[in-house]
């Protein structure tokens, strides 16, 4: 521990820059040492064999700005991912213990004019400034031991960021990303946004409903109704891409398409398609309108006038996607917190910026098809819709319906209630990609 400061205590996740700066600065003397052992957590720490010598070890050999390792956290191995430039989210999981280069501790903590003003995010501030120094290297061993006490399922801990409790800190660590953004010079100003290309194609209908689905047995059903339930001065079709199922949802939705020609079957002749890869075929499809709208195949439109509403919105914003507002609620239709979803975190003049720092952008979304078809959807089964939509926001104008529009219903089964580790790092990981070739294309623009 000679070669490090360990500093264990007064520091916190979120703290004050003042607050950050008081207890850190005076340690950090002329005869201070190369590098600064943090714990930036209020939990217990017990450090494993040569933790702090094996961290030392693997920065001075790389030269990184930043190095984080794996742990324990009470309950097993607790693994993070590598980090990359589109790693924007404040909530990236570094754990608690990191091994920072003095020399830009003592620069960051010096620059009081742009920081000093941070109540929360001064931590965040940090790690986005170091990055932009060098590198944040990820050592992929368990080095210590940092016990978690928020025992919350994956799927309880989701929207925390959408608390209106939680409003403020929010607020500010969108200004922490727009500043870091800017300094990149990866920074969309409205003058970015294109006017929408006339759309002179020909469509079936004006919208159509696109629900993704396999194995929906005891959803599927209530999914068509919502749809055909609809009151709209226009003309819609459902499109059900049944991917390959294996339960009942072929037969009731083949029911259901015999019975009433707004409804079209599509079975994909591939076997390798993701929910990305279904709404891409259906988009590309004869049967797709002038506007895709979202439908999952266990949720709900929770008004007969969702698609009006909708489609009322390109028309009158000029937009190329539409995004409402959802409300958690379980199968008997219960309201679950937080409530109602509404993303008001994106704004008009910065949402487009905004949402590289977020994990998704809301629902149900809408595209218009020709621009969909430009881009394309990414054939994976998670965050398919974000990518679409950063590469929408790039170009285009975003409407947004902040009324619920939508009923997301959460009960036994569902793919996001309640992940492993595992699989919660591998979609992070695969957005944090998403936001990186984002981040590349906003920087050539």
């Amino acid at each position: 521990m000679d070669k490090c400061i360990q500093l264990l205590s007064g520091l916190q996740p979120l703290m004050s820059f003042e607050a950050l700066h008081a207890t850190v600065l005076p340690m950090l003397t002329d005869e201070a040492a190369d590098y600064a052992l943090l714990f930036f957590s209020e939990k217990e720490l017990r450090l494993g064999y040569r933790c702090a010598e094996r961290m030392l070890q693997a920065a001075r050999q790389s030269g990184a700005a930043m190095v984080y390792a794996d742990r324990y956290d009470g309950q097993g191995p607790h693994p993070c991912i590598p980090y990359q430039a589109g790693a924007l989210r404040d909530d990236f999981d570094f754990g608690g213990l990191w091994l920072v280069r003095t020399k830009l501790l003592r620069a960051f903590l010096s620059d009081r004019e742009h920081y000093a003003a941070l109540r929360y995010h001064a931590p965040y501030a940090l790690r986005l400034f170091l990055s932009r120094h060098g590198a944040l290297l990820h050592l992929p061993e368990l080095l210590y031991t940092e016990r978690e006490t928020d025992l919350r399922r994956s799927g309880e801990k989701q929207f925390d960021y959408v608390d209106p409790r939680n409003r403020a800190v929010q607020i500010e660590a969108e200004a922490v990303c727009t500043e870091h953004l800017r300094t990149i010079g990866a920074y969309l100003t409205e003058a970015d946004v294109q006017p929408l290309p006339p759309d002179e194609a020909t469509y079936p209908v004006t919208a159509s409903v696109i629900i993704p689905v396999r194995n929906r047995e005891r959803t599927i059903a209530d999914a068509i109704a919502s749809v055909l339930s609809q009151e709209a001065d226009f003309k819609l079709n459902v499109i059900v891409v049944d991917n390959h199922s294996t339960d009942r949802t072929t037969s009731i939705v083949a029911d259901y398409a015999q019975k009433d020609a707004r409804i079209v079957h599509l079975i994909p002749q591939q076997d390798d398609l993701g929910i990305g890869g279904c709404w891409d075929l259906a988009v590309r499809s004869d049967h797709c309108g002038r506007y895709a709208v979202q439908l999952d195949s266990d949720d709900l439109y929770s008004s007969p006038h969702t698609l009006q509403r909708i489609i009322g919105a390109f028309q009158a914003e000029q937009a190329a996607m539409v995004i409402g507002s959802y409300r958690m609620v379980d199968f008997q239709l219960n309201t679950l917190p937080p409530g109602l979803i509404d993303h008001r975190e994106w704004t008009d003049a910065n949402g487009r910026n905004n949402a590289l720092r977020i994990n998704g952008l809301g629902a149900p979304r809408a595209f218009r098809t020709d621009i969909i078809r430009q881009i394309g959807f990414p054939n994976t089964s998670y965050g398919e819709d974000y990518a679409v939509g950063l590469a929408i926001a790039r170009r285009y104008r975003i409407a947004r319906i902040y009324d619920e529009l939508y009923l997301c219903r959460r009960w036994e089964g569902n793919s996001d209630a309640a992940l492993s580790i595992e699989r919660v790092n591998r979609n992070n990981a695969y957005k944090d990609t998403i936001r990186t070739l984002e981040l590349k294309a906003r920087i050539k623009r």
